[in-house]
């Protein structure tokens, strides 16, 4: 069961909309609030956390190139929800051989758990003011997973917070999508724009956005905690593809078959071929002026998907805008 303040935080967050078209939040709020419900007979939930910050290009040499396409870090290569589903898996197998059958299921960001909440109550640390989770040895830069058992094993206090007065999580987001401390409007959230919607995003957010393609990590670059973040040894999370410092032209140069060859086991297939290109055009939109971008987009000028369509008008738009004689680049 969820803490009274959590379940209200929970509540006020749904009220205000701030999940945005994110339906099934609202759909399944229940089981978030009462987790055993989850899996009738669970007694326990073990919560664990599992670091992936890749060996990569600087997050902030990237964000500073506006002709490069930023993803965020935790999508450079495999997809965590196998990654993370696996060692569980192996996890509970492995305690079952020291004290037999029990019942048990595994999750991570896959079914209505209120993970960051858990792993608080489970003390792996505090929900800091960007909403995810931070921890005093090691920052933010981890998955969380649980394991939901049947075994009435003795429960850990929750930890202390120490964000204290710090407000840089708050004061960097592009977007202003931490309306207040420990609040996030998804509905202005560069993950959730870029992810999560399925329909246009909204031409007010789009110069905001950069050249930010997939997800976002602002909040947690300039959180004082991550100085300690540990990178990952996990091979699962290496970067694939040169996608940690690529141009956006290159990827907007894929066809549909090669987004599908390269993105096969990663978590940007999800999103899909007609998303992944119309959040291209709008980084492009955003770059430097470039001959060479307005070639790329008056190609795709007539795109036969309505959303790709009109985000590679706009982007091309704001182009042309800027295009000026003697500044043309690419």
């Amino acid at each position: 069961m969820l803490s009274a303040s959590a379940t209200q935080k929970l509540n006020n967050w749904l009220a205000a909309g701030y999940h945005g078209e994110m339906a099934y939040m609202a759909r399944h709020a229940d089981l978030r609030r009462t987790p055993a419900e989850l899996v009738p007979g669970s007694l326990t939930i073990i919560s664990v956390r599992m670091n992936y910050w890749p060996q990569a290009k600087n997050a902030e040499t990237v964000l500073a190139d506006s002709h490069k396409a930023y993803l965020s870090r935790y999508a450079l290569g495999r997809d965590y929800h196998k990654v993370l589903r696996s060692r569980l898996q192996t996890l509970a197998e492995r305690i079952q051989t020291h004290i037999g059958p029990f019942g048990f299921r595994v999750f991570t960001d896959s079914a209505p758990v209120a993970e960051v909440t858990l792993a608080s109550q489970a003390g792996l640390g505090w929900r800091g003011k960007h909403t995810l989770l931070l921890n005093k040895d090691q920052g933010s830069l981890f998955f969380l997973g649980e394991i939901f058992t049947d075994l009435p094993l003795p429960t850990d206090p929750p930890d202390s917070e120490h964000c204290g007065r710090c407000t840089r999580c708050i004061d960097v987001c592009p977007t202003g999508a931490i309306t207040e401390p420990y609040t996030v409007d998804a509905r202005r959230c560069i993950s959730y724009l870029t992810i999560e919607l399925k329909t246009a995003i909204p031409l007010a957010l789009r110069p905001l956005i950069g050249n930010r393609v997939y997800g976002c990590d602002d909040c947690q670059l300039y959180c004082p905690w991550n100085r300690f973040a540990v990178t990952s040894a996990e091979s699962d999370f290496t970067v694939r593809h040169g996608l940690d410092d690529i141009s956006l032209l290159e990827l907007f140069g894929w066809s549909e078959a090669e987004f599908k060859q390269k993105m096969a086991g990663s978590p940007i297939y999800r999103i899909g071929y007609f998303k992944w290109l119309s959040n291209l055009a709008i980084g492009l939109g955003n770059a430097t002026s470039s001959a060479a971008i307005i070639a790329a987009l008056e190609a795709r000028l007539n795109f036969p998907d309505e959303m790709v369509a009109e985000s590679v008008h706009w982007a091309l738009q704001r182009q042309r805008s800027t295009m000026l004689p003697g500044n043309e680049t690419g």
